[in-house]
């Protein structure tokens, strides 16, 4: 077997840790490394790690920790879907795009959470689906958002209304909240994923 060029070497060890993230779900730690590139050093896991924040494909957050960055593989994007009338298309690659590129704008802030209840349905927002909030935005009037109101956790609208603001459902069922002692806005939805399948 020929011996692989010091890219390949790099390419092959980025895919291992790409198959590490899709089986578990989360980047390894700095020994899950060594141990998974049969490193005999921490230096050279510190080494790979330096090398592969230079090319961008992760970053580290202000703990240390490793979060990816080009790692999400990117799908085709094929054009337009007419949801209207239908319209004679043809498949034309257009270009390739990653879904954490095109959801996600600050990966260390950001984070997941599934929904349960009712209250946005209104919103487009279902029992089941994912909402990925981005704790680094400033939350205004009007968007939605992640709160702790009198120490219960709720997804709502945030509403201002003269100085006081309110939590507003997208389900006319529930009535605005206002709080009576705290209101702490933990992040802002930006984003809602669903699966049908």
């Amino acid at each position: 077997m020929p011996k692989r060029t010091p890219k390949e070497e790099l390419q092959n060890r980025i895919k291992e840790i790409e198959r590490f993230y899709y089986k578990n779900g989360r980047m390894p730690s700095y020994a899950e490394i060594g141990d998974l590139l049969g490193f005999r050093s921490k230096d050279s896991t510190f080494k790979l790690v330096g090398k592969l924040e230079k090319l961008k494909v992760i970053i580290r957050d202000k703990t240390g920790r490793l979060i990816p960055r080009s790692l999400a593989m990117p799908v085709k994007v094929l054009g337009t879907v007419e949801a209207g009338f239908p319209s004679p298309a043809e498949e034309e690659l257009i270009d390739t795009l990653s879904l954490d590129d095109l959801l996600i704008k600050n990966r260390e802030a950001t984070f997941l959470l599934k929904v349960s209840g009712d209250s946005m349905k209104d919103a487009g927002i279902m029992p089941g689906d994912m909402v990925i909030v981005d704790r680094g935005v400033a939350p205004k009037s009007g968007q939605i958002v992640i709160a702790q109101i009198d120490g219960a956790w709720t997804m709502k609208y945030l509403e201002k209304r003269g100085d006081a603001f309110y939590l507003v459902a997208a389900n006319e069922k529930y009535k605005p909240i206002r709080p009576k002692d705290e209101l702490k806005i933990a992040g802002v939805v930006t984003a809602v994923v669903r699966k049908y399948l």
